[in-house]
């Protein structure tokens, strides 16, 4: 191992929580008392559910909410892949840490993605856990040569990594920049010798790193990336590579670690990493504590992955990538966001206040479209809104009115072209 510097930094101001649940209680409470939030239902086909608990037990309604932005989360093939999984190993779930005894067919998963993605690639229970994994070992300067870098946040940057700036703060010194700030991110470079960067690739809420801006920083100042690519995974690149994966070099060397997502795009469970080396694999087998201390993804997750990764190798990937592209279009043909004319499946129809858009929600869902209402702590106070997540298995005519709910309320609204 090299030799790492030490550097000390309060961590103590980097979580808020107290304050975030005083600040939110009644939100929470409006959403749920309404039925916006921890609903349950059945999957039916397509997008559809029958909805099985609360005032509307019974009702069917269209699911504006889950990722899978290429609708293979209900797909036969995997489903059956994993069905066929448990059969043949005849259990769920190992409860032992991956430093220890691992299912063959976790081997077989990542060998494959390996090759799919052109990158080293190791599967985790979620991407969450990832990141937990992954940003420690950045920040310990294991990665970059012995030096601990400046381990800079992008403002937006998803819960998932936000959350861990404590712990990385215990290693190492930590910034947050406004979102995309290409500018003040290079000023740190300027004056730092070794900055990691974290970022999303494609952003929950909508819009996208600057992925080609990144990599110039990369070229003049060996800027270290961490993208997570949860958003991004399958809707982009001929085998679904990802936003991200899709704009970096074949051999996109040891300054850049792309986490991305097995559920959402990819349609099974679980998430992943992409790593350029094999010393940074050999590190991350060792001391990413969810592979130390913790168990692989289980059977049926590696099963359903693995059905899925056949997919990316056929035309019927491309497809499905086309029909996404043809409702984003649809979509952005009748209603004006923020995000209108770019090539991701996200949408926000902003209404400002928090109570108003908890209202506006529950007038979709009474009409049969159940969309995500987000407030703060997901946006900022005062830029609530409901978020819109477009697969390419909804129905066109069932989207077409739901754009016209959407008018009918005004908000954002934009006439048919």
């Amino acid at each position: 191992m090299p030799k790492v510097e030490p550097r000390g930094v309060r961590a103590d101001h980097f979580r808020n929580t107290a304050s975030v649940i005083e600040r939110t209680r009644l939100y929470f409470e409006e959403a749920h008392r309404r039925g916006l939030m921890a609903v349950y239902g059945r999957s039916l086909p397509g997008r559809a559910v029958s909805l099985t608990a609360g005032r509307r037990t019974g009702h069917t309604i269209t699911d504006y909410v889950r990722c899978s932005y290429l609708g293979l989360d209900n797909h036969p093939a995997i489903v059956a892949g994993a069905i066929s999984a448990i059969e043949q190993y005849g259990a769920l779930h190992w409860s032992c840490a991956r430093t220890r005894l691992n299912f063959a067919l976790i081997g077989d998963l990542e060998a494959t993605l390996s090759e799919l993605f052109a990158a080293r690639v190791i599967a985790y229970s979620t991407v969450m856990v990832a990141n937990m994994g992954a940003l420690p070992i950045i920040a310990s300067g294991h990665l970059t040569q012995g030096q601990k870098p400046v381990m800079v946040f992008d403002r937006l940057a998803h819960a998932s990594l936000a959350f861990h700036k404590p712990v990385v703060a215990e290693e190492t010194q930590v910034e947050t920049i406004s979102h995309n700030d290409v500018d003040a991110l290079e000023q740190i470079c300027r004056k730092h010798q070794v900055v990691a960067y974290v970022c999303d690739g494609v952003y929950s809420m909508g819009g996208v790193a600057p992925i080609a801006a990144l990599l110039q920083l990369q070229e003049k100042y060996g800027l270290f990336l961490y993208i997570d690519d949860a958003h991004g995974i399958s809707l982009f690149g001929h085998r679904g590579e990802g936003f991200a994966r899709a704009q970096l070099p074949r051999d996109f060397g040891d300054r850049t670690i792309v986490a991305a997502s097995l559920g959402k795009g990819f349609g099974a469970s679980g998430g992943m990493l992409m790593l350029g080396t094999a010393r940074q694999e050999t590190l991350f087998r060792r001391y990413s504590i969810a592979h130390a201390f913790s168990a692989s993804p289980n059977v049926a997750a590696i099963g359903a992955a693995l059905a899925s990764a056949d997919i990316h190798r056929t035309s019927e990937l491309q497809m499905r990538q086309r029909r996404l592209a043809e409702r984003i279009a649809l979509f952005d043909e009748r209603i004006e966001t923020d995000q209108r004319n770019t090539p991701l499946p996200i949408r926000m129809i902003k209404v400002g206040d928090e109570l108003a858009s908890i209202d506006f929600a529950e007038q979709l869902l009474d009409e049969g479209y159940y969309t995500s209402v987000t407030f703060f702590p997901t946006v900022a106070r005062g830029r609530a809104g409901v978020r819109i997540c477009l697969t390419a298995s909804h129905d066109l005519a069932d989207l077409e009115r739901l754009c016209a709910k959407i008018l009918s309320y005004g908000l954002q609204a934009r006439p048919a072209a």
